[in-house]
Formats: C-alpha cells, sequence, structure tokens
C-alpha cells in the first residue's frame, strides 16, 4: 500500500528501531511506547488487520521469539498484547512489557532518540 507507514517502513523508506527481522516479519520499537521496550510485530507483507494474516500461527511464534528477546534484556513482570491497529491500518501486534510500579494500562508516553536506541542496544544484546 502506497501510503501505508507500516509498508515504508518494511521498504526502508522510513527509519526505525529494528529488534527482530525475517523474511516475512519485522519487529521494531514503538516511538510512543506505552512501557519501556514496547515493541511493533508486523508482517512486511501489507494486511490491515493481523487476523488477516497469512500463516497467522507463524506470526505469532513471531511474536513469541520477539517477547522473549524482550524478557531476556529487560526482566518486565509480563508481557500484554494488544493487537487493535487503528491508528496505521497494517496488522501490527503491540508487545508491551509491564514493570511492578506501571499502571494496569499505561498510557503512551514520548520519548527520545536517546532513550529508543538504549533499549534497543540492550534488547538486541541477547
Amino acid at each position: 500500500m502506497n501510503n501505508c507507514l507500516f509498508c515504508k517502513i518494511v521498504k526502508s523508506e522510513l527509519p526505525c528501531y529494528k529488534v527482530y527481522e525475517d523474511k516475512n516479519y519485522l519487529a521494531f520499537l514503538d516511538i510512543n511506547p506505552a512501557s519501556k521496550g514496547h515493541t511493533l510485530v508486523i508482517p512486511k507483507k501489507h494486511y490491515q488487520w493481523v487476523y488477516e494474516v497469512e500463516n497467522f500461527g507463524d506470526y505469532w511464534e513471531t511474536a513469541l521469539k520477539v517477547t522473549k528477546k524482550i524478557q531476556r534484556a529487560l526482566k518486565p513482570i509480563f508481557i500484554s498484547y494488544f493487537t487493535h491497529g487503528l491508528l496505521v491500518p497494517h496488522a501490527h501486534i503491540h508487545i508491551i512489557p509491564r514493570y511492578e510500579k506501571e499502571k494496569v494500562l499505561p498510557e503512551q508516553k514520548q520519548v527520545d532518540k536517546k532513550e529508543l536506541e538504549e533499549v534497543l542496544k540492550l534488547i538486541n544484546k541477547t
């Protein structure tokens, strides 16, 4: 899809903080994270909704791989998943690490580039 923000990221027309990539999927840090390490997993092929993605099981297995990287690196208490995809019409799984002092449904916040790069290094080190 021509104007899709995530399709542009897949084509490297826009930058991202890449956590994981294989031939079918890409995972990157959310630039307006709900928590430290909040990551999006997208199919490289454009689908609007998560349930439309071919090889749905493989898609979720990829999310699990990314989850394990985040758990090893950031040590959250647990992980939440959201698939609402209302702001960008491209299928995406939100992987949201949860920590001791956070609200049940944390609000997203803006963070600077330096913090995103530090989190990326931690996750990709594992």
